[in-house]
């Protein structure tokens, strides 16, 4: 009786035990590219290119080039979320009554920290500032999904460090802060053009003390 042959994996299909790092490439790529094209302009086959794998196995691991999108935001966006809810039970654990700049402060930081963590920081950060500006459903879902439970926490907390305000008040310049600081994040030059090149590039530190400044005076304000 002749032995039984070991089944054959399908086209595409990774051996078990490279799985995770072929996952790591893969999104790795994406996020490339999503940022340098945006989502319409990338191309799963580009993508594999840049991964160094077949473009079957994009196929076999996410199905199509929305599921991979979303699995690009997802990977990066919780750890976001997770470092601004670890930074705000950190900050609750020192005092009970938070002042309004150091809330700011605890929201802001995981995003500077993610876009010096390297390149795919800095594009992973790219292509969140698309997502944000991004009307269709696909995106609205993604912020709603990864984002909004941390910003509906920090609403609750500025809320009871801003007495005067309504929620209603503190959610509306929760999204005027979100807005503002996404610019920033991106280092579109504007800073330069307006001064006429007398405000330098700022280093990460001197950015955030500018904002949290700024940003904390807005959500005082009466």
């Amino acid at each position: 009786m002749s032995a039984a042959k070991p089944a054959r994996r399908k086209p595409g299909r990774p051996k078990d035990t490279d799985s995770a790092d072929l996952r790591d490439r893969i999104l790795d790529a994406a996020e490339l590219e999503f940022a340098a094209h945006g989502y319409n302009g990338a191309r799963l086959r580009q993508i594999a290119s840049r991964a160094g794998v077949n473009p079957a196995l994009i196929a076999y691991y996410y199905g199509s080039k929305a599921a991979l999108f979303e699995e690009v935001i997802r990977r990066k966006g919780a750890l976001i979320a997770a470092a601004r809810q670890a930074n705000l039970d950190a900050l609750l654990a020192r005092t009970s009554a938070p002042r309004v700049r150091e809330i700011v402060r605890a929201y802001l930081e995981p995003q500077w920290d993610m876009k010096a963590s390297g390149p795919g920081g800095a594009a992973f950060v790219r292509i969140q500032a698309r997502l944000h500006a991004e009307p269709e459903a696909r995106a609205l879902n993604l912020r709603r999904e990864i984002y909004d439970p941390t910003a509906k926490r920090y609403i609750t907390v500025l809320a009871k460090a801003l007495p005067h305000l309504t929620v209603e008040e503190v959610s509306l310049r929760m999204a005027f802060l979100v807005g503002t600081y996404l610019f920033m994040l991106n280092d579109l030059g504007r800073v330069g053009d307006l001064s006429d090149g007398r405000v330098p590039a700022m280093e990460k530190e001197d950015l955030l003390d500018h904002l949290q400044r700024f940003l904390a005076a807005g959500l005082r304000a009466d």
